[in-house]
């Protein structure tokens, strides 16, 4: 007899639990989840310690401190010229998958329709079944990963209650730009739609690029929900510190999801998370081209390999073609990779609803030190010999 509830009955392990195990069990350089190997900026642990030694200990107000809330209005403020209310427009979540869970628990129906690019973050699914929604989904092909206006157009139903737009895109690394956002901005408009957008890898956009927010186009700004988060910018994955940012009826959505879920995430923290997003430009401008600089070896490390790279307008992760390589999906691949090669990547196929779409593909992480990715190139060129 199964004691899961229904609705998680078709729930598995992620597929980021199963490749780590597997690199740790035998000793592979684990390109395979998300998280930086390197220390976290000095002066981003010095405000923690300060924090902690300050008291700032007890439980944060349920949407966020009052310092972390300013520092995030004026952030976008800085960088997008967005108006966000502190005091009513943003909430602070226990990292952006939590504010993702709240807000689509707290705006789908069941029944509701939710429009998804694919491949997507695994989380995304999950939530959108847990609130009874029904998701479609919108492939995006390689190498462009280009959208379709009326292939896109064609999954808008009067069910549809919500699209989901991730840019930069995990983990395509594609850069959703302004005519693409126009055009979901229309749709939605068109059709009455709200739009959620997960923003987590904004200051991650190469080759001159430039991130653009959802919210900022005509009629959007009352109809979008921005996420983002500390984690990625900072190096501070386990901080779990994110917010999102709507005008108060889609605001009040997420809280009550909230406050029911983690309530709080950890006020020393939210506390450093201020001192953080209070930097200068200069900070982003070096984040960008180390990880630029990062991205550019180890697709060279990879093509070398005979493992042909897509390259990422954005994000942390590069995306190999492995059609070619003989194995019969990217789970084998990955698997093979790991515990003979000693180099551990990810099966995209668990981001797509039909998994065969992304059998041909694996994903590489390079938010590694460059020892990591040294040893990564030296273990694929001997493969490769």
């Amino acid at each position: 007899m199964s004691y899961l509830a229904n609705r998680i009955q078709q729930f598995g392990v992620t597929v980021f639990t199963e490749m780590t195990a597997l690199a740790v069990q035998h000793q592979a350089v684990n390109l395979g989840q998300g998280f930086p190997d390197f220390a976290a900026p000095d002066f981003l642990k010095e405000a923690a310690r300060e924090a902690i030694a300050a008291d700032v200990n007890q439980y944060a107000p349920s949407y966020g401190r009052a310092p972390l809330k300013q520092a995030i209005s004026a952030k976008v403020k800085r960088h997008y010229g967005l108006e966000a209310d502190p005091d009513h427009e943003i909430l602070v979540t226990h990292g952006a998958t939590e504010a993702l869970c709240a807000a689509i628990l707290g705006l789908v129906n069941p029944g509701d329709e939710v429009i998804l690019f694919e491949p997507f973050y695994d989380s995304y699914v999950p939530d959108v079944i847990l609130a009874g929604g029904v998701p479609r989904f919108y492939t995006l092909r390689q190498p462009d990963w280009q959208i379709d206006r009326e292939e896109l157009a064609a999954l808008f139903t009067p069910k549809t209650k919500l699209i989901i737009v991730n840019t930069p895109h995990n983990p395509t690394g594609k850069v959703f730009g302004r005519e693409e956002l126009g055009m979901i901005a229309e749709l939605c408009q068109e059709h009455d739609v709200l739009a959620l957008t997960d923003e987590v890898y904004e200051h991650i956009v190469f080759d001159g690029r430039v991130h653009h927010l959802l919210a900022q186009f005509p009629g959007m700004a009352a109809r979008t929900l921005t996420i983002s988060s500390l984690g990625k910018s900072f190096s501070v994955t386990g901080w779990k510190i994110g917010w999102v940012i709507a005008p108060p009826d889609l605001l009040r959505a997420a809280f009550r999801t909230h406050q029911f879920m983690t309530f709080c995430g950890a006020a020393p923290l939210q506390e450093a998370a201020a001192v953080a997003l209070a930097v200068g430009d200069e900070y982003y401008t070096h984040l960008t081209q180390d990880y630029q600089a990062k991205r550019d070896f180890l697709m060279q490390v990879l093509a070398a390999a005979g493992l042909p790279p897509i390259a990422p307008a954005g994000t942390y992760f590069v995306m190999v073609d492995i059609s070619r390589l003989g194995f019969p999906d990217d789970v084998a691949f990955c698997r093979y990779l790991t515990t003979a090669v000693g180099v551990a990547a990810i099966p995209p196929s668990a981001f797509y609803h039909n998994p065969a779409d992304g059998a041909r593909l694996a994903r590489f992480a390079f938010c590694k030190s460059q020892l990591t990715l040294d040893e990564a190139a030296r273990r694929l060129q001997n493969w490769r010999r």
